[in-house]
């Protein structure tokens, strides 16, 4: 199959350090925080950093959830330059890190830099299998809408043909998001976002629901899509009608339905298109061979990508994204090694 042109997709979201560590309940707890869930870092997390590299024998890989999303799928098409990234980072050391290994995995970064901030970081605490995130967005929380009416990035977001956002941005520059959404439909391109986080729902739902009629592919966790029907008043907590009622919700293009996909752990991934629920099964790994959970999200919105952008089936896309899951969950971080070979 032929790999797709270069700057086909254009992601945006917030570029982090993950700084990773194996730490007790008790630690969490400390924190006021809980397994499996990811928070934005206040007064109280400070700390946490500085711990975790001292104390914790901390790991540090590049990060940041669209980015991560984008370097999986360069992986799977083994083309460079396919994917474009935008955020904001530090003139520091840790930007100088992450620019490394995105452009070693053949991301196009086009990073917005800050002087004032550093680069954002986020905790990564893992709890045996179960991980938690605490994103301190540092300069990540500078974007400004600038950055993408730059000559030389506007050219790049003309000649892409599909814009992927996390709601995690949501918290940054929903301006942003809402000038790429409006540019997408009057394209008619494809606009794709992701629940990212239970708190986006609750605490960004302003934005989020600006942002919805536009959103052409929903990702999302089971804890971010109960949360989400919750706070919307969908009156149930079964995924597959909250699935189909967030396909529903008012559209600027209703001649192009919405589709929505919910990953829920080792449970069947549910997707809703044309007002079908579709199930698909995960490769249930033996409990030795899991590592970390940290990034099989994004890479499953990654793997799922790289076939979207080929114009592959709805069922091939997410066969592969449940398989660029299943790799990076036998690893440390949102890494991987070799060449993938998935086959549809």
């Amino acid at each position: 199959m032929e790999a797709p042109r270069e700057s086909l997709l254009l992601g945006i979201g917030n570029p982090l350090l993950d700084i990773s560590a194996s730490v007790d309940e008790a630690y969490l707890e400390r924190y006021d925080m809980k397994a499996n869930d990811a928070i934005l870092a206040d007064e109280k997390h400070m700390p946490i950093y500085k711990e975790i590299v001292e104390k914790y024998n901390a790991d540090y890989i590049a990060g940041g959830s669209v980015q991560n999303s984008l370097r999986v799928a360069q992986w799977i098409l083994d083309k460079p330059r396919v994917a474009t990234f935008f955020g904001c980072v530090g003139e520091d050391e840790y930007s100088k890190i992450l620019e490394e290994r995105a452009r070693a995995d053949s991301v196009n970064v086009q990073y917005q830099y800050d002087v004032k901030q550093p680069t954002g970081t986020c905790a990564v605490l893992i709890t045996g299998h179960h991980r938690s995130l605490c994103a301190n967005l540092a300069a990540a929380n500078c974007f400004t809408v600038d950055h993408i009416r730059k000559p030389e990035n506007r050219k790049l977001m003309e000649l892409a043909q599909y814009y992927y956002i996390s709601g995690f941005f949501l918290t940054v520059n929903p301006e942003t998001i809402m000038e790429v959404a409006k540019y997408s439909h009057a394209q008619k391109r494809t606009f794709i976002m992701n629940l990212s986080a239970p708190f986006i729902s609750q605490f960004y739902k302003e934005p989020l629901m600006n942002a919805m009629p536009y959103i052409d592919i929903l990702f999302g966790n089971e804890t971010e899509a109960e949360t989400f029907a919750n706070e919307q008043s969908f009156g149930t907590k079964d995924l597959k009608e909250i699935a189909l009622k967030i396909c529903s919700l008012p559209k600027q293009d209703e001649a192009k339905p919405r589709i929505v996909i919910l990953t829920t752990g080792s449970n069947p991934v549910i997707l809703a298109s044309n007002g079908k629920i579709t199930e698909f099964p995960v490769v249930r790994l033996e409990e030795d061979k899991l590592v970390d959970t940290n990034g099989a999200g994004d890479a499953f919105v990654g793997g799922f990508l790289a076939q979207y952008i080929r114009e592959q089936p709805l069922d091939v896309c997410i066969r592969c994204g449940i398989w660029t899951a299943t790799q990076i969950i036998q690893r440390s971080g949102c890494t991987y090694e070799g060449k993938a070979d998935f086959k549809a």
